[in-house]
């Protein structure tokens, strides 16, 4: 699909700088931009590049001023960057723009869906399932019995909803993503061995929820596992039965979190924490990456390590940690002196 910059410009609202009829029909960063391709400029230091690139149209901010000549056409807008993520968007949108239902699907005559919906070949939807207009179901998709999924929702090839789940509207799952699954609870018993523990609850995502791929969120013992509106999950985070996650939240890739702890909302985790059970985590709480956190937390803090510690301290502390041979050498020699005398 080939759009002009004056079209661009149009959906932008932005000014057309050269060419108003150059066409572009791709996207690419603006170092490595060829003729037919569309890029932007917002940092600065990315400047050098608009002299040189091939890119037919480029996005800048209005209030930039060349230095020498360039090729490029420019559409001049506000914020080039959200400009250019607004564009990305659009054709995120085309490119996984599919309508239809294919074969083979199976549905169950007791489930329905909305209009405008994508079911992909080899999708399962199990009994009392119910899906929103504009969903995007794509092939090899497993949806258990009494899923209720809302609006504009997608679902990707792989991804498994198992049953009683409650996906809100504006929701991303992204491929092999597990929703529903048991949570990991075992009885001991007095001879060594354990029984299972039904897990009756289910999970919730509330709205505009991204789930990464291959990301887990266990349903709940009772209760509900809770998702709140706005969280963003990366690629293969484990969260487990009973969990809270607040609103806009937002966890890195490979972060465990045990059961029933809470999260507050706008937090920001970073990969690899590692998060106790039964704990409670603030509000506008930031945990540095391989951070373990054993404790509650509380509102605003900043966190690092593990145990993790505030982040001051710690970055004080690991001055310390780098040079704990030296100092450890210098006390050995003072004691070596006292003892000589």
């Amino acid at each position: 699909m080939k759009f002009t910059a004056s079209q661009i410009a149009g959906i932008l609202e932005g000014e057309v700088q050269g060419d108003p009829e150059i066409t572009v029909h791709t996207l690419a960063k603006i170092e490595e931009g060829k003729a037919g391709s569309l890029t932007f400029l917002a940092n600065p230091k990315y400047t050098p590049h608009l002299y040189t690139t091939e890119a037919s149209i480029t996005i800048v901010n209005k209030d930039f001023s060349p230095e020498k000549e360039f090729t490029t056409t420019l559409i001049k807008v506000e914020d080039a960057y959200q400009s250019f993520t607004k564009l990305l968007t659009y054709y995120d949108q085309v490119k996984n723009d599919k309508s239809g239902i294919e074969q083979p699907v199976y549905v169950d005559e007791s489930s329905s869906y909305g209009e405008n919906v994508y079911l992909g070949a080899f999708t399962y939807i199990g009994k009392n399932v119910t899906i929103g207009k504009n969903a995007k179901i794509y092939p090899n998709v497993y949806i258990s019995d009494n899923v209720t999924i809302g609006d504009n929702v997608s679902l990707f090839s792989g991804a498994k909803i198992c049953s009683d789940s409650i996906i809100g509207n504006n929701c991303v799952i992204h491929t092999g993503v597990i929703i529903g699954s048991d949570g990991f609870g075992f009885s001991p018993n007095t001879d060594g061995t354990f029984t299972k523990i039904p897990q009756i609850g289910n999970v919730i995502l509330e709205d505009n929820v991204d789930v990464g791929a291959g990301t887990t969120i266990d349903r709940a013992t009772m209760g509900s596992t809770i998702i709140k509106k706005g969280v963003k999950l990366d690629n293969q985070i484990q969260i487990a039965h009973n969990v809270e996650i607040g609103e806009n939240t937002v966890i890195a890739a490979q972060t465990g979190i045990a059961g029933s702890t809470k999260i507050g909302k706008n937090c920001m985790i970073g990969g690899q924490v590692g998060i106790v059970g039964h704990i409670s985590i603030g509000d506008n709480v930031r945990i540095q990456a391989q951070s373990g956190i054993g404790k509650n937390i509380k509102d605003n803090e900043v966190l690092q390590g593990s145990p993790a510690m505030n982040y001051g301290d710690f970055n004080k502390s690991y001055v310390h940690f780098k040079n704990l041979p030296k100092i450890v050498k210098g006390i050995n020699n003072i004691e070596k002196k006292f003892d000589g005398k």
